[in-house]
C-alpha cells in the first residue's frame, strides 16, 4: 500500500490553543501541519515539517498553499456557475503555473460541492475535502473522478476511525487524512492507523537446508538501525535476487554478546538486501537509508540506517532448495548471525545443519539496478 499522510489541522482559534496539537503531531511523526499564515514561523520553531497555510499567495514561506478558505470552497462565496468565473480555481492555477504546491479546500456541502470539489482538484496537487452529513460517499466519487489527475485526495476526519475508513475506501482509498482534533491520543491513533495501513505484508516461503560451508575471510556488512527489532524480525538477504533468507536482528542475548535489538549482521557486501519492492547491495547502504523490517509472518515496516559497518569477518557459505530452485546467502561465521526458522524461531549458523527448514522470500523475473523486470537470467 502506498503512503499515507496524515495532516493536522491547526488552524481554529489562537497559536497557544493550537500549539499542542502541532507538538503532538511533530512528535507522533504527522506529514504536515495547516495553520493560519502568521503561524507559519511558530511552527517551524518547534520542528522540521512541511507547513501547509490557507492563502492566495505564498509570501508566509509554507510548503504548501490552500486555497478556499474565505472562498468558494467553504461556502464563504457562492459556486460560480461555470469554472471558468472560480475565483478558488483560478487563483489555484495561477500558483501552479508559479510551480507554487496548491492545495484546494471545500467543504461538501451537497452534490454542486462535490462536483466543484472535482473541477478544482484537477489544477491541484491536493485536494482537501471534508463533509457535513457525508462520509464515504462524496470521497468514493472524488477518487473516481481524479484518478486520472496528479492529484492526492486529503480527506478531513475528526477520530482515527474516520481515517481508517477514508484510507480503506475503493482499493487506493484516501491519499492522507486531515486531522481536526484537539484529543491527544486521537492523533496518535490517527498516525499509527496510517503506519499500520503502510506496511504490507510479504509471503515467506520454507526451504531446506542443503549446504553449510566454512569459507575464509571476507568483508561482510552490519546494519544499525534507528529501530529496534523483536525475535524473528530481520531483513531478506541473499546472493540472488531471485531468493533472499530472512536474517535474524541480533535481538537475543547471547553467551557471548549482549543484545543489540538495533542490529542485523546482515552479509557478504555483494550481497542483495529487499527494500520494498526493490534490491540494493549491502555495500551501497548509507545512514539515513530505508530499509524494510520484516518477521516471521512476513509483516513489513519501515526502518532506517543508523549506521553501516563493512569489516573482514570470517565467511559461510548456506545453501536451501524450494522445489527445484537454488538459494544461497553468505554470512559471517559466527553464532550470534542467524537464521529464522519455519517455526519463527532464530537458528544459530553456526548450528545450522542439512534438513533444517528456514524462511525465505521467492522472486520471479529479473533484477535491473534494482527494479524488477520481466527476462530471463540465471544467478548461481
Amino acid at each position: 500500500m502506498k503512503k499515507k499522510s496524515v495532516w493536522i489541522k491547526a488552524d481554529d482559534g489562537g497559536w497557544e490553543q493550537q500549539k499542542e496539537r502541532v507538538t503532538t503531531g511533530l512528535e507522533s511523526g504527522a506529514d504536515c501541519i495547516l495553520v493560519n499564515p502568521g503561524d507559519v514561523g511558530k511552527v517551524r520553531e518547534l520542528g522540521n515539517i512541511p507547513v501547509a497555510t490557507f492563502g492566495r499567495d505564498n509570501k508566509s514561506g509554507a510548503e504548501i498553499i490552500v486555497v478556499g478558505k474565505r472562498g468558494e470552497g467553504d461556502g464563504t462565496k457562492p459556486l460560480p456557475l461555470e469554472t471558468q468565473g472560480s475565483l478558488d480555481i483560478n487563483a489555484a492555477t495561477v500558483l501552479r503555473d508559479k510551480e507554487v504546491a496548491v492545495g484546494g479546500y471545500v467543504i461538501i456541502r451537497d452534490k454542486r460541492y462535490e462536483n466543484f470539489a472535482a473541477e478544482l482538484g484537477k489544477v491541484c496537487d491536493f485536494l482537501i475535502v471534508t463533509g457535513t452529513d457525508w462520509k464515504v460517499i462524496p470521497l468514493e466519487n472524488l477518487i473516481a473522478e481524479l484518478q486520472r489527475y496528479d492529484v492526492k485526495i486529503i480527506f478531513g476526519v475528526k477520530t482515527a476511525e474516520e481515517a481508517r475508513l477514508a484510507f480503506q475506501t475503493l482499493e487506493t482509498g484516501a491519499d492522507g487524512v486531515l486531522l481536526d482534533s484537539g484529543n491527544i491520543q486521537e492523533i496518535k491513533d490517527t498516525i499509527l492507523a496510517a503506519r499500520e495501513l503502510e506496511n504490507e505484508s510479504t509471503e515467506l516461503e520454507s526451504a531446506v537446508i542443503t549446504r553449510v560451508e566454512s569459507l575464509g575471510m571476507g568483508d561482510r556488512v552490519c546494519v544499525d538501525t534507528c529501530n529496534l527489532m523483536q525475535k524473528g524480525e530481520g531483513m531478506l538477504i541473499g546472493s540472488q535476487a531471485s531468493g533472499m533468507f530472512l536474517v535474524n536482528s541480533e535481538s537475543d542475548d547471547s553467551p557471548y554478546v549482549a543484545a543489540r535489538p538495533f542490529r542485523v549482521n546482515a552479509g557478504a557486501v555483494h550481497s542483495y538486501i529487499k527494500i520494498g519492492d526493490k534490491t540494493r547491495y549491502l555495500s551501497e547502504l548509507r545512514t539515513g537509508d530505508p530499509v524494510t523490517i520484516i518477521d516471521s509472518k512476513g509483516r513489513q515496516r519501515e526502518g532506517f540506517v543508523g549506521r553501516v559497518k563493512i569489516e573482514s569477518r570470517p565467511l559461510m557459505l548456506i545453501e536451501a532448495k524450494v522445489g527445484d530452485r537454488t538459494l544461497s546467502a553468505i554470512l559471517q561465521n559466527a553464532e550470534t548471525i542467524k537464521l529464522v526458522g519455519k517455526d519463527g524461531n532464530p537458528i544459530s549458523v553456526a548450528k545450522l545443519k542439512k534438513g533444517d527448514e528456514v524462511l525465505v522470500r521467492l522472486e520471479e523475473g529479473a533484477r535491473h539496478f534494482g527494479k524488477k523486470i520481466e527476462e530471463t537470467i540465471i544467478e548461481k
